[in-house]
């Protein structure tokens, strides 16, 4: 067995070639490597996708949440609700526009947060909410607007683990990941469920006033030419990365479908091992698993991921020191001990190989060296 990755970008591409090929050939004929037609079909056809009336393609998701904080018009000291237990970017907005974090603990099992804990974290400088869709399924979303709309507060949704998915309300209506808040925001990192070749995100949205906002501070604070009517960023998809995604999403439901099955997979075979939990996943959401996460006594977990790579077996650590204890945030005062639910997820998660490529055969050997581990 040849050493198996974390995600297999390059069979992606054989799997798309002709399409793929064409698609940058044309980039390359038009000349139009900026704001060219290719990125103007590309947001056509994700707002088709996704169902909303406005997506605004930037250059990568960090931008995107960044703007999305910015065209809700905040100001320093605002405080902004975020989960601990995720990647750095969703604090790092915050805290670049001068923005305060409000962390709050997950849920144990979902890894997201949970809407007793965004409301209990509410105080009168509260103006936003930045629920993380992580992993590649929804946050609880319907107790969360409700929370929301009683304290008049904004919700800027990361979706960029998370599109593909999709969040079922109670009424029986079924809106895409990232198109409940004011904004959505996503990542196409190459990584991701939707990724390009490069850098590249959007934040979308049905509001058409936020999104005016929105277009213009991802274009240099400009409406007109050389006319700044705000303080804004650069921030833009190319013309090659957008041609790239508009091939990938016409398989973007295949892709998704792929990693639902090489989840059951996992599933199955890791179900006779009572030390490990595997993903839950939750009723009101369907999971695009960007990761398959499974849960592993901390005494265990460094072992397990050291036996798998000595087997030729990629795992990574999603994520291995919650955000209230990095160095960069120490200025907020959280301690050890703040968010018990993610220090101890920190200490026994471990993300295992999953991609739109995994063939049975990769899925069997992986699950029979974690059985081979517990039974050494």
């Amino acid at each position: 067995m040849n050493q198996i990755p974390m995600v297999d970008l390059k069979s992606q591409y054989l799997n798309v070639k002709d399409e793929m090929d064409a698609a940058i050939q044309g980039v390359l004929d038009s000349s139009a490597f900026v704001k060219g037609e290719a990125v103007t079909t590309f947001q056509h056809h994700f707002e088709s996708y996704l169902g909303v009336k406005h997506v605004i393609p930037v250059g990568n998701g960090t931008d995107a949440l960044q703007i999305a904080l910015m065209a809700l018009g905040l100001k320093p000291g605002d405080e902004v609700i975020t989960p601990v237990f995720t990647f750095i970017a969703t604090a790092e907005v915050v805290a670049l526009l001068g923005l305060t974090p409000r962390f709050v603990d997950v849920d144990p099992y979902t890894f997201c947060m949970t809407a007793e804990g965004v409301e209990k974290a509410i105080t009168p400088r509260t103006k936003a909410i930045v629920p993380v869709h992580l992993f590649g399924q929804n946050v609880e979303m319907e107790s969360i607007l409700r929370i929301a709309e009683k304290h008049h507060i904004f919700i800027v949704e990361d979706a960029c683990q998370s599109i593909g998915s999709e969040y079922k309300f109670s009424d029986g209506m079924v809106k895409k990941t990232g198109c409940m808040g004011h904004f959505g925001c996503t990542s196409f990192f190459p990584s991701k469920n939707l990724g390009c070749y490069g850098d590249g995100g959007a934040l979308f949205t049905d509001d058409d006033a936020l999104a005016e906002t929105a277009r213009c501070i991802a274009n240099h604070g400009m409406t007109v030419r050389y006319h700044h009517d705000r303080i804004g960023v650069n921030s833009r998809l190319d013309s090659l990365q957008a041609a790239i995604l508009d091939v990938k999403l016409r398989h973007l439901d295949d892709y998704i479908a792929n990693r639902r099955a090489a989840a059951a997979f996992y599933d199955e075979a890791l179900a006779d091992i009572p030390a490990l939990l595997t993903p839950r996943k939750n009723a009101h959401s369907t999971h695009s698993y960007h990761q398959y996460t499974i849960q592993v006594p901390a005494e265990k977990r460094d072992a397990l991921q050291l036996f798998l790579k000595e087997n030729g077996v990629a795992s990574m650590i999603y994520y291995p020191i919650p955000l209230h204890l990095q160095k960069a945030y120490d200025i907020y005062g959280y301690k050890e001990g703040a968010f018990p639910v993610a220090e101890r997820l920190s200490r026994v998660v471990l993300s295992l190989p999953m991609h739109s490529e995994l063939s049975d055969d990769v899925l069997a050997y992986i699950s029979q060296k974690i059985h081979a581990f517990w039974c050494e």
